[in-house]
């Protein structure tokens, strides 16, 4: 047991995925916000350039970066949770030592199944973040803050507001992290096959890009 929480490697864990994720909220913010407006105003925002110019035009560049501080927050507490859960499931469930062999296949299954049971704690923590992340990016020129929104919403359904849509988001988060991890480890197991020169360091860059692509389609 003390293996699966050890302290420093689950602040390691979590301190790198807060860290990734707010820089991962502020650079995809913009496109975003662009896809939420054409979502839920499709005849208002007809294209992505066309909501872009709308955008800026009427509310000015920042627009574009509304709903951020419940995105970062949020985004930072499902990293945190999903690659902390990931790692402590890892360390509990160990590949076998005796079969782990560098010609040999590992178990691809497993990081699937983890994957599921990560994005099931991870939707529990993002939920109310997307909630007025969304309600915040269609306040079309409106002067509303996350803050304003989020205290609106209380005074209005209570706490249980912030959890609206959940059997939605578990149907999204646990297929996509497993997706995710279990597409990661299998895109560095094809790397490492079929590209036996590549640097590990480019391989974990690229699976994890890949690994990202394919858990979003």
């Amino acid at each position: 047991m003390g293996d699966v929480v050890n302290i420093r490697d689950v602040s390691r864990d979590v301190f790198s995925a807060t860290l990734g994720s707010v820089c991962c909220c502020y650079t995809g913010q913009p496109l975003d916000t662009i896809k939420v407006r054409m979502q839920t105003n499709p005849h208002l925002y007809t294209g992505v350039i066309q909501t872009f110019s709308k955008t800026v035009g009427e509310e000015g560049v920042a627009a574009l970066w509304k709903g951020a501080v419940p995105t970062a927050v949020g985004m930072a507490l499902e990293n945190a949770v999903a690659f902390g859960v990931n790692e402590a499931l890892k360390r509990a469930f160990p590949d076998d030592p005796a079969a782990k062999n560098a010609d040999e296949r590992p178990d691809l299954l497993k990081p699937f199944l983890m994957g599921s049971i990560t994005g099931c704690c991870s939707a529990i923590v993002l939920l109310p973040s997307e909630v007025i992340k969304a309600k915040t990016q269609v306040e079309i020129g409106s002067s509303l803050s996350s803050k304003d929104i989020l205290q609106k919403m209380i005074k209005k359904q209570g706490v249980r507001s912030l959890f609206c849509g959940f059997d939605a988001q578990l149907m999204r988060d646990a297929p996509f992290y497993a997706v995710f991890f279990g597409g990661y480890e299998l895109s560095c197991y094809l790397f490492r096959t079929h590209v036996p020169s590549m640097p590990e360091e480019l391989n974990f860059f690229l699976s994890g890009g890949l690994a990202g692509m394919f858990g979003w389609t």
